[in-house]
């Protein structure tokens, strides 16, 4: 490229500069510029609610600063958001109801008085998912309660990033199921 002459041509290219520096420093494995790569699996995502979208940001903006606990939270409340939106389904729905009669859920606010434990456990007796799936996101909403209560467990970068790249696949298989 010439040297830039205009305003816009050095915006431009102070934007490519820094881009390209974040990419380099992505590729360093305690840089928090790694959240580069999960913000570009994060785009392939499609139809999340503003609040899920909302969520999933803060939450790697979260990492970006350090602060992994409230990465791990703010990160699965989006993921628990579109869990709820997507169990809502009239069908899905209907398969919930008829192995949880004695849930109340006459509006999509009715999720939000199960806990996240129950409802995955109905989604797996429902049908809705596979055992080994429910064991998963058991496992996955116990790293969150750990990191949103006071326990031992200090997460790195690296547990960070694990976790919401699994929640972010775990988004994409499930808008992809046909149940």
């Amino acid at each position: 490229m010439a040297a830039p002459r205009t305003a816009h041509e050095v915006a431009q290219w102070a934007a490519a500069v820094q881009a390209d520096l974040a990419s380099h420093l992505a590729m360093r494995e305690k840089s928090a510029h790694r959240v580069i790569t999960l913000q570009e699996s994060y785009a392939k995502l499609s139809a999340l609610s503003l609040k899920q979208d909302i969520l999933i940001n803060e939450g790697l903006r979260c990492v970006e600063y350090g602060l992994y606990r409230p990465a791990h939270v703010a990160t699965w409340a989006g993921f628990v958001d579109f869990v709820h939106e997507w169990t809502w389904d009239a069908s899905r729905l209907a398969k919930l109801k008829s192995v949880r009669p004695n849930w109340t859920l006459n509006d999509a606010g009715d999720l939000h008085e199960i806990t996240d434990y129950a409802l995955i456990e109905g989604l797996k007796f429902a049908g809705l998912i596979t055992k080994t799936t429910m064991k998963a996101l058991h496992g996955l909403l116990n790293k969150r309660n750990e990191c949103a209560h006071p326990e031992d467990y200090t997460p790195t970068v690296n547990d960070t990033l694990g976790y919401i790249d699994e929640l972010m696949k775990r988004i994409s298989a499930l808008q992809a199921a046909k149940s």
